[in-house]
Order: C-alpha cells, then sequence, then structure tokens
C-alpha cells in the first residue's frame, strides 16, 4: 500500500501500516478485477477496503487453497483458529495478525456491525462440508454469508446519500451478483475443488446432475443439457444484477466510479462466457484487455468528474485527477479474478 492512502487514511502505527499493506498484496494477487476498481476510490479509503478483501481472501483460502488433499478436521481447524483471533480482534481492536489487525482496525474506524464478520466465518465453515445446493433458496442462504454481507461490510466505507438501511438491500445484492458471476466462470474449477454451486434442481430442468458436469469436464466433450443450464443460469444472475443497480446511485458520488467499474466488470464476465459458447466447465472465460481498458477510462473519467462537483459544491476534493495515481496509470490485468 502506498503510504499516501496510509497517511490519507490516518494510519500512523508502523505495524499497523504494514498489515493495510498486507491486505493490499492479496487485494492485487488474487482479486485483479476488483483491485483495479479500488483505485478509482478516494485515496483515503482504499486501505479499509483493502482490509475487508484481504480478510475474506485469507479465509476463502483456508477453505480451497489447501485444496481437497487438506483433511477437513485440518482446514476446520484453521478456519476455529482463524474465529477466535477475529473475535478478539474485533473486541480488542487490535491483533497480533496482520490481516485481523487491519479489518479490526477498519471496522473500529467505520463501525462495521460484527455480525456481518459471524456471518461469514459460518459461511466459510459450511463449505467444508456443503459441496452442493438442491435448489437456489438454499444457495441463497449460503451467499448471505459469503457474498451478501460482504456488500454490507462496504456500506460504511462507501458511504451513501440515503439512509444506509435503504442502500443495502442492493449492495447485498451485488455482493450475490458477483458471486454468482464467479461461480459460473468457475464451474469446472469447482467442480475439481468437489463442489458444485449450479442447484441440484435447476441442473436436473434442463436434464443435467453433477455426474454429467464430471464427465464433461474429464472427457472434454460439450453437451447441449449442460449449455442449456449454464445459460439458465446466466439469465439469474443477471437479474440479481438487475436488483442490485439502483443502489449505484445511492453511493456517495465519489465512490460510484469504483462500484461501478467492478459491477461492469463482472457483468462483462458473463458477456465472455456466452461469447465462448458456455464452455466453463472446461475452461474460464476471460474479459478482453481492451474492454477492461475501456472501463477503466470510464471511471477515470467519472472520478474527474465526482471531484469537480465536490469541489463546485463546497466540499473537500477526495480524488486525483485522471492520471495521477501513483504516477502510473492503474494496472489493467491479464486476467479477470
Amino acid at each position: 500500500m502506498t503510504d499516501r492512502e496510509l497517511d490519507a487514511a490516518g494510519v500512523t502505527d508502523p505495524a499497523l501500516r504494514e498489515a493495510y499493506r498486507h491486505c493490499r498484496r492479496l487485494n492485487a494477487r488474487h482479486g485483479r478485477t476488483y483491485f483495479l476498481a479500488t483505485r478509482l476510490l478516494p485515496v483515503e479509503r482504499r486501505p479499509a477496503v483493502h482490509a475487508l478483501y484481504g480478510f475474506a481472501r485469507w479465509a476463502d483460502d483456508i477453505v480451497d487453497a489447501l485444496g481437497t488433499g487438506a483433511a477437513p478436521a485440518r482446514r476446520d481447524a484453521e478456519l476455529a483458529a482463524l474465529q477466535r483471533e477475529l473475535d478478539k480482534g474485533l473486541r480488542d481492536g487490535d491483533s497480533g495478525e496482520p490481516v485481523v489487525r487491519a479489518v479490526a482496525d477498519t471496522a473500529l474506524r467505520y463501525g462495521i456491525d460484527h455480525a456481518h464478520f459471524a456471518d461469514f466465518m459460518a459461511a466459510m465453515r459450511s463449505d467444508l462440508v456443503v459441496t452442493d445446493y438442491a435448489g437456489y433458496a438454499d444457495l441463497r442462504r449460503y451467499m448471505h454469508g459469503s457474498a451478501a454481507v460482504i456488500g454490507l461490510q462496504m456500506l460504511p466505507v462507501l458511504g451513501t446519500v440515503v439512509p444506509r438501511e435503504t442502500a443495502a438491500p442492493h449492495a447485498a445484492a451485488l455482493g450475490v451478483a458477483f458471486q454468482l458471476t464467479n461461480f459460473l466462470r468457475d464451474v469446472g474449477e469447482d467442480l475439481d475443488r468437489g463442489r458444485v454451486y449450479l442447484p441440484a434442481d435447476l441442473l436436473a430442468a434442463h436434464g443435467a446432475d453433477r455426474a454429467l458436469l464430471r464427465w464433461s469436464r474429464d472427457t472434454g466433450r460439450r453437451d447441449l443439457r449442460i449449455v442449456s443450464a449454464l445459460k439458465e443460469f446466466e439469465a439469474l444472475t443477471r437479474g440479481v444484477y438487475r436488483e442490485a443497480a439502483p443502489g449505484l446511485e445511492m453511493l456517495d458520488p465519489v465512490s460510484r466510479p469504483c462500484i461501478r467499474a467492478a459491477f461492469v466488470l463482472y457483468g462483462a464476465i458473463l458477456d465472455a462466457v456466452a461469447r465462448d459458447g458456455y464452455s466453463v466447465v472446461h475452461r474460464r472465460a476471460v474479459v478482453p484487455r481492451r474492454r477492461r481498458a475501456v472501463v477503466a477510462a470510464d471511471g477515470l473519467a467519472r472520478v474527474v468528474g465526482a471531484r469537480l462537483r465536490a469541489r463546485g459544491a463546497g466540499r473537500r476534493p477526495l480524488v486525483r485527477p485522471l492520471g495521477a495515481y501513483d504516477g502510473v496509470r492503474p494496472p489493467v490485468p491479464e486476467g479477470v479474478a
């Protein structure tokens, strides 16, 4: 994390500054699409976003990065240890573990409801034992903790121009839309981890099931029943984006370019899946680099507009001019994650 971001956020303690830098590195490495969008935020708000994402990424890594070869008991113990450290960190506002230290500080600074973290950890624990979902309602219950609460955690950082409870349902829906997009993009990779997030009843309605997905993955052969099910899942996901969309204008104007960019970039993954013939069982769909560059440029233009409007309204400018991001253009990543 740049010293400028930390200085602007009022983070002065050396250990805490390093904790935030660690979270920023996690964000840059694992969430390249969202990292790009975060560069459009006012400089002083970026550390908090990196902390929230870094913590979520760390917990998710315990579930996934250890691989299915790691005994469930080991992963459960790792999550339990993280839960204990998180509870202590949120209670004390500090921790010896860098990621928890940063997220605890962020929660304290922005008054983030601790229940959101509890719900998230419950979802992570369920991933150790639940490998498929009978219906969409079951999946939505899981995604409340794994995705919706991320949007709710973000709201105090982003700020709103309406009462927070008015914007909250849209923020939660956006978190769900992003995760549904990832589920569609990562069908094959999740299958290799032993998980199927496509609801069983949705698959069955098209004559597909887990065994057919496995056969298709193993043989590299396409099946129209799978394609039909994936198309329905795409349509379902686009419906959740429509639920989320009204919330964009409810955000603080200086935060909108960041979330709008993420909204467009994640939505573009759906376009890439369709363009690739719904081949996600076999490979990831990738958003073209040119498309990402266009979205980044539009976001920067919106940042400038928000800055000028803030000046005109007598507000202290919260963002930097176009092209002034630490002396370089924002990175346009090779992949989307």
